[in-house]
Formats: structure tokens, C-alpha cells, sequence
């Protein structure tokens, strides 16, 4: 069987869950009870109470009654003057007044000459009687004979108390939801570049848990922090030899060192692009508040001071948010810089909304086609290395260090077509 349609219906945080697991059976079990309370005690028992009652008032009329009948008196049934007039023109009782259903159900069904009848309390019952021989009759009598004394009680008590200890009980789960909470926060901070203090507490599978997620980010810090001392290790090795290379290149004749310098600075280039690459999510600068749009702004402005074709376009909210900024500034610059490579026009445009951040590059070249964009944001990939080796000289890594970038901020970096400018777009969205 497929429960499918059921998932859009059912709470999605933890705690929600939580509280229909605890809450759901109580209020079954209760609507349970009720019903079978209800059919016993409100019906059951007050229906033989008011078929009783019934008897006992036609034999009281039946009876030869004078102004005082000996049997009314001893059935506790009292004769009161009445007309037409104090009569009501319907039943009565109150809305909440279940039992009263049945009395009147009952009483009206076997009392001959049944007219009307006035639930007025718990205590009191008037019912008119009018018989062919007889005239108009008002009877009392206390409300105890005809239905079940205080049945709300029960009502009372099973809502009180189911309530009590639900949430006596949610309280408690409240506490044992709290670690997975706290391992989610975890977690979820350092998804988006920040540490955020962390010890295991709670039930065991909880514990184990805790510490599996402290071992893990302990070995993913240890091996950025490897890698990164390995390759700052491999540039310094590898500058020097460069250059002497470069300056044994620039003894020999103009024909044969120019082709030589080339070669060595197509090295240089590459070998700070990959360690660019590899410092894209370890520079080691924490996460910190950062005003938008007023950042993005200023990278702008540096950039079209450096000669680049780039425009800021629509920015929409203001407020902070939590950025890597060397990292992040690194990103839109790539951006940009891809952009103004293969075009002649780059646009940037901000969002920023409650629930995130999505800062927006276009350019009016030729774009990317829609089954080459994830191949795009693979390191060292060019989709036309003869378009890149006419346009600069691209190494490929642009958009892999802004795609890295975005996921080390809990984001993704989204490529489709400029509705605006009709080349390349590119979206950093960040979740706040």
C-alpha cells in the first residue's frame, strides 16, 4: 500500500513528529473511550433510567389522583398548576447537554400524553402531560432519576489528564530530542565552514553518533590542513627550479628564448591556479557577519576600476550574513572574470531574502550549453580549449573554485541562461 499522499500532510521538523507520536494515540485512545462511554453510560444506563421513569409517571396518572396523589407522592413526582401558556413551544435543554438526548428521546417515545419537556440543570426536569381525560399537567422531579449522575466527570478527568501527561511525556522526549538537535546544528555549521563547539550527550545510538561526526570532521580538517601544507610545499619546490629555468632561458638568442618563456609561464600560471583551486575552502579565515548587498558592491567597484566591463544590477534586501569574505570575494571575482572573458558586458545583481542569499553574475557571450553546465564546474575542464586559448588563458578552474566556494558556505553555484543579458548565468545561492 502507498503512503505517499500522506507525507504532505505530516509535520517535517523533529519535534513536530514527536509531538504527533505522543499525541495521535493519546487523543485515540481517548476518542475510543469516549465513544464507548458515551454508548454505555450516556446512553445505555440513561435510557433504562428514563424507560423507569416513564412508568412511574403513567402509573402516577393513571392513578385516582385528587390534589395530592399518594402514589406521586411516594414516586417523588410533584403536580404543579400549569397552563398552555407557560408551556415552551419546544424541548428543552442545554447545547452541551448530552444525556439530556436520550431523556427526552425516551421520555417522549413512553409517556402517554408527552408535550414537553425542560432540561432546566443537573438538578431539575419540568414535563408537561396532557392526557383526554385529563388537563394539562407540569411534573418535577430531580434530574438524578432520569439519566446517570454526573457523567461529565470522566470527560473532565480523561481530558485533564491525558493532557497532563502528554506533555509531561513530550517534555521528557523534548530532552532526548535535544542531542539530535544539537548534532544537527553541528553539522550543519560545519557543512557551511564553521566550527561551532560540539560534545555527544544523550542515549547511547545518540553518543555513538556524536563521537562517529567528531572522528569525521576531525579527519576532513586534518586532511584539508595536510593538503594544503602539501601543496604550499610543492609551489615553493617548484618555484625555484622555474626560476632557473627562466633565467638560463634568457641567455640564448630572441628566436629560441621566446617560445621557451611561454612554456615556463603556462607552468607559473597553472601551478597558481591549482593552488588557488586548493585554498579556495581552506584559506583559514572564519566565517563572519557580512553586510550585503554593500560587499558585493565593493567588489564591483574593484573590479571596474581594474578595467572590467561589469555593471551592478538589481539589488533587492539588505542585511548580514555569515561569509568567508577573502573566500567569497575570490568567487565573484572568477565569475566576473569568466564573464568578461567571453563577453563584452557583465551584469551583478543581489537577493537577499529571510531564508537566503543569491548573488547573480550574467554576461551577453555565448553561454553554456544546458548538458555541458555540470561537466563545467569540474576542476581543469574547457569546453573549447581553442575558444579559451583565443579568449586568455583560462585554465579551467574558474567556476569549480566559485562552485567549491559555495559549498564550503552551505550553497551551490547554479549555471543556466541570462534572461537579460542572453549569454551565461550564474547563481551563488546560499542558504541563511
Amino acid at each position: 500500500m502507498n503512503f505517499d499522499w500522506l507525507k504532505r500532510y505530516m509535520p517535517r521538523g523533529l519535534y513536530g513528529r514527536a509531538a504527533l507520536i505522543l499525541i495521535l494515540p493519546v487523543v485515540t485512545l481517548q476518542l475510543v473511550v469516549s465513544v464507548v462511554f458515551i454508548q454505555r453510560h450516556f446512553e445505555g444506563v440513561t435510557e433504562q433510567m428514563s424507560v423507569e421513569l416513564a412508568r412511574e409517571i403513567n402509573a402516577a396518572l393513571d392513578d385516582e389522583w385528587v390534589d395530592e396523589p399518594a402514589l406521586a407522592r411516594a414516586l417523588r413526582l410533584d403536580f404543579l398548576d400549569t397552563s398552555a401558556e407557560d408551556m415552551p413551544a419546544q424541548n428543552l435543554r442545554r447545547w452541551y447537554d448530552f444525556s439530556g438526548i436520550v431523556v427526552t428521546r425516551t421520555l417522549e417515545r413512553d409517556v402517554e400524553g408527552f408535550q414537553r419537556l425542560h432540561l432546566v440543570d443537573d438538578h431539575t426536569v419540568y414535563v408537561w402531560v396532557r392526557r383526554d381525560d385529563q388537563p394539562l399537567v407540569k411534573i418535577e422531579f430531580n434530574r438524578e432519576r432520569a439519566s446517570a449522575s454526573n457523567p461529565h466527570q470522566l470527560l473532565v478527568n480523561m481530558v485533564v489528564f491525558g493532557a497532563l501527561m502528554t506533555l509531561i511525556a513530550y517534555m521528557y522526549m523534548r530532552n532526548q530530542l535535544r542531542p539530535i538537535t544539537r548534532l544537527s546544528e553541528a553539522a550543519e555549521a560545519f557543512g557551511r565552514g564553521r566550527h561551532v563547539p560540539y560534545s555527544p550527550s544523550g542515549a547511547v545510538e545518540v553518543r555513538s553518533a556524536g563521537h562517529a561526526f567528531l572522528e569525521m570532521r576531525s579527519r576532513i580538517e586534518r586532511q584539508i590542513e595536510q593538503r594544503t601544507m602539501m601543496l604550499s610545499g610543492v609551489s615553493h619546490d617548484l618555484r625555484t627550479p622555474l626560476t632557473r629555468l627562466r633565467l638560463g632561458v634568457s641567455m640564448l638568442e630572441d628566436e629560441d628564448r621566446e617560445p621557451l618563456e611561454r612554456d615556463i609561464d603556462d607552468m607559473q600560471r597553472l601551478i597558481d591556479a591549482f593552488l588557488e583551486f586548493a585554498r579556495g575552502n581552506s584559506d583559514g579565515t572564519p566565517a563572519e557577519p557580512t553586510r550585503v548587498p554593500d560587499f558585493v558592491q565593493d567588489i564591483v567597484s574593484i573590479c571596474q576600476r581594474a578595467g572590467m566591463a561589469v555593471e551592478l544590477g538589481e539589488i533587492r534586501g539588505q542585511g548580514e550574513v555569515m561569509l568567508r569574505r577573502t573566500a567569497m570575494r575570490r568567487a565573484i571575482e572568477n565569475l566576473i572574470g569568466n564573464a568578461v572573458r567571453y563577453g563584452t558586458r557583465c551584469e551583478v545583481s543581489v537577493s537577499l531574502t529571510e531564508k537566503s542569499l543569491r548573488i547573480r553574475v550574467e554576461d551577453n557571450g555565448p553561454g553554456i550549453a544546458p548538458e555541458h553546465r555540470d561537466t563545467a564546474l569540474r576542476p581543469f575542464v574547457r569546453l573549447d580549449p581553442a575558444r579559451n586559448q583565443d579568449k586568455g588563458s583560462g585554465v579551467g578552474l574558474g567556476l569549480a573554485i566559485a562552485a567549491d566556494i559555495a559549498r564550503v558556505h552551505g550553497g551551490v553555484l547554479r549555471l543556466g541562461e541570462s534572461q537579460a543579458l542572453g549569454g551565461l548565468c550564474a547563481d551563488i545561492v546560499i542558504a541563511r
